[in-house]
């Protein structure tokens, strides 16, 4: 393996080190394109329309076998009432010689303790089962003297796994908890040893303020925690809404990632740490029933890998809307 395939693996590992182990769909910025149900089940159904969620993630662009990432979602309230709902996810995830994709449905029920649409007061539960397959492709190898590498063929793995969840909005104010690969999976594919699943604990919160003809501001946070590993992070977000008469609705954001953690690297004969930490502003707009956003996450500090930042782009269409918009500044339910 030459210089800048060691030197890429080892970067890519440094950058993925919140994912460790990453099974299922990993956990970027992409839940800010209006699009929470992609790491919290219990959103699932939880707005007035249907909705179906398109994204492509690609990093360093220019680069062979760069991580890239593309998601498809839906998600939608059942019945008049709209107490139960149904979603489903399927992805594909290729980070160099690995890869992974899979489905996932998802089943929520929502509690409502509000009556009609003047206010919100909404207790939701969720879960998801998924079938996930992970394949690493020795194909490419050059050759090596471990037993453990066979350099002809591609290693696949499929298995179960279960998301768990769930969501209070009151009024303006939201939180969200998410127990990732809640059940203990194992596989054999990286060595000859099972490998433990690695379960991740999801808390997501935030709070709208602003006036409906005006700016509506809205500040959140994400803390993700992995159990075996003890990774943290926390993300930081800012968005702000403005809402075009003639038009639909323009928003952007910035949102910034760092994590608990160091990973140490060689400078000048002595060994630094280095924190984990993304900048990334976001831009999106909604027209009728269509919406689409940009993120770019840039990574700050002294390693990195390429300087052209990681883009991702969102589609998503808004359908079957069943109940007249909550009188809240709640943008991922109205």
């Amino acid at each position: 393996m030459n210089i800048l395939k060691k030197r890429f693996l080892l970067l890519a590992f440094f950058l993925t080190q919140l994912s460790f182990s990453q099974e299922g769909v990993a956990v970027y910025s992409d839940y800010l394109s209006d699009n929470y149900y992609l790491i919290h089940p219990s959103m699932a159904g939880a707005a007035n329309c249907a909705k179906v969620r398109l994204t492509a993630r690609q990093q360093w662009f220019g680069q062979s076998d760069a991580p890239r990432l593309q998601t498809l979602s839906f998600n939608t309230a059942l019945g008049e009432e709209g107490t139960s709902a149904f979603g489903a996810i399927a992805f594909n995830d290729r980070n160099g010689y690995h890869s992974q994709k899979g489905a996932k449905i998802t089943y929520a029920h929502h509690i409502r303790f509000s009556k009609g649409n003047d206010d919100l007061n909404m207790l939701s539960f969720g879960a998801n089962v998924g079938i996930i397959q992970s394949m690493l492709d020795e194909t490419q190898f050059e050759p090596t003297f471990d037993p453990i590498v066979d350099g002809t063929i591609k290693q696949k793995y499929s298995y179960f796994n279960v998301d768990i969840g769930m969501s209070y909005h009151l009024v303006d104010f939201y939180t969200h908890v998410t127990v990732k690969n809640a059940i203990e999976t194992r596989r054999k594919i990286y060595t000859e040893f099972e490998d433990d699943n690695l379960r991740k604990f999801l808390w997501s919160a935030g709070y709208t303020f602003g006036k409906e003809d005006g700016l509506l501001w809205e500040p959140s946070f994400m803390f993700q925690m992995t159990e075996k590993t003890k990774e943290k992070s926390i993300d930081v977000n800012l968005k702000v809404y403005k809402t075009m008469e003639e038009f639909g609705k323009i928003w952007g954001g910035l949102s910034y990632r760092r994590s608990f953690d160091a990973t140490q690297y060689s400078s000048g004969g002595s060994v630094k740490d280095q924190t984990l930490q993304y900048i990334t502003p976001i831009v999106g707009v909604n027209y009728k029933n269509f919406m689409a956003a940009y993120t770019y996450s840039y990574l700050t500090g002294a390693v990195k890998f390429d300087n052209s930042g990681f883009h991702q782009l969102t589609l998503g269409f808004n359908f079957n809307c069943k109940r007249e918009p909550y009188h809240c500044n709640c943008p991922a339910v109205n």
